[in-house]
């Protein structure tokens, strides 16, 4: 145990008990616990292989490789389409995690087998995501706004493109692009001026 992580356990508002549940199995699988985005992180030789999170509705487990696993219990969920690598295993309850003790012990051996192996995630690249329309419209009409945006790291653009087509309704979508204009001439990622207070 990483004694810079306790503060996450013994702050934690829901899910308290089932996190530390999960702290302890990923922990007995010998991995190394860690602090990162806030969060607790467990490392096999300084690459990340599991974390734990909590949200409104659930805590769960996330597998930063997790789409090379074998869900051979049918137990990893994919977030959302966005997320290329990462999986999930979610949890409602203590005896939940409890019953599967032995499973996620399973899942996290084999995420350090896939991380031995030195497998990677292949991941689409920008050219692959989808640009809005209401983008397209823009760089379509603006030279300084197409030169801008192609000068971003592919990071960057990729988080851009995911922003701006996500929402359902094309006014939306078009807000998005309008706040985003001055950041993307500026050189600036979507989250470049988030600070966390």
């Amino acid at each position: 145990m990483n004694p810079k992580v306790d503060f996450y356990f013994d702050e934690a508002k829901k899910w308290q008990k089932e996190q530390e549940e999960l702290r302890e199995i990923a922990l007995e699988c010998q991995l190394t616990e860690e602090l990162k985005w806030g969060t607790p992180c467990y490392t096999f030789q300084n690459s990340n292989i599991v974390l734990i999170h909590s949200f409104k509705e659930y805590c769960a487990l996330l597998f930063f490789k997790g789409a090379l696993l074998s869900d051979t219990d049918g137990i990893l969920i994919h977030q959302s389409k966005n997320v290329q690598a990462a999986r999930q295993i979610r949890f409602t309850n203590l005896q939940e995690i409890k019953d599967q003790k032995i499973i996620l012990k399973t899942y996290i051996y084999q995420a350090i087998e896939v991380e031995k192996s030195g497998l990677k995630v292949k991941l689409k690249k920008t050219k692959e995501f989808e640009v809005a329309e209401e983008f397209q419209k823009k760089l379509d009409q603006d030279s300084k706004l197409e030169a801008a945006f192609k000068a971003l790291t592919p990071g960057r653009q990729r988080a851009y493109l995911l922003h701006f087509s996500s929402p359902k309704q094309s006014k939306t979508r078009a807000s998005r692009v309008e706040k985003a204009i001055d950041q993307i001439l500026e050189g600036k990622g979507l989250n470049d001026d988030f600070k966390i207070k």
